[in-house]
C-alpha cells in the first residue's frame, strides 16, 4: 500500500473521517532500516508525527496546529484555563480541575492536543477518557509530551 495513503487512513481512523484532508501536500517519509515500516513524517525538515508500533501516531504540537483546521479533529482536544497555561507550556501535566472544555473523542492512551483559546500549546497522552475528565475534578488528565516551547 502507498505510504501516504496508509498515513491518511491512520489519521482518519484515529482522529475522525476527513481529518486527513488537512495533511500537507509536501511531506517526506522516513522508513525503519530494520523493519521497512514508516517511522517519521516531515514537512520541510519539521517533524509532523512518528508512527508507533501499536499503530498509533505520536503527533507534534506543530502538526496538531495544522490539523486543528478540521472540526472533527477538535473533538480530540481539550482546553485549559489561564492559571495552568504557563505550566502546561513548560511541560507539566494537565489536571482535571484546570480543564475548561474537552472533546468527546478523548480515550485513555490517545494523543490529545492541549489548547488555550483555540491555539495548540502542547500535546500529550490522555490518562483519562473525556467522560472521566468531565466528571472528576482531581487528578491528572493528560501527561504532556511535546510543547510549542520545546526544541525541535
Amino acid at each position: 500500500m502507498d505510504s501516504i495513503l496508509k498515513l491518511k487512513y491512520t489519521l482518519d481512523a484515529l482522529f475522525g473521517t476527513g481529518v486527513s484532508r488537512h495533511l500537507p501536500k509536501e511531506i517526506r517519509i522516513t522508513y525503519s532500516k530494520r523493519t521497512g515500516r514508516i517511522q517519521h513524517v516531515f514537512q520541510n525538515d519539521k517533524l509532523l508525527c512518528t508512527l508507533r508500533i501499536d499503530g498509533g501516531l505520536a503527533i507534534t504540537s506543530y502538526f496538531a496546529h495544522i490539523l486543528l483546521k478540521s472540526k472533527k479533529f477538535r473533538e480530540n482536544c481539550l482546553e485549559v484555563d489561564e492559571d495552568s497555561k504557563p505550566f502546561v507550556e513548560n511541560g507539566s501535566s494537565v489536571f482535571c480541575k484546570h480543564v475548561v472544555w474537552c472533546g468527546k473523542n478523548i480515550l485513555i492512551g490517545a494523543d490529545v492536543p492541549v489548547l488555550y483559546k483555540d491555539t495548540v500549546i502542547a500535546v500529550g497522552r490522555a490518562v483519562l477518557s473525556s467522560r472521566m475528565i468531565k466528571s472528576l475534578k482531581r487528578g491528572v488528565a493528560v501527561k504532556v509530551r511535546d510543547t510549542l516551547k520545546s526544541p525541535g
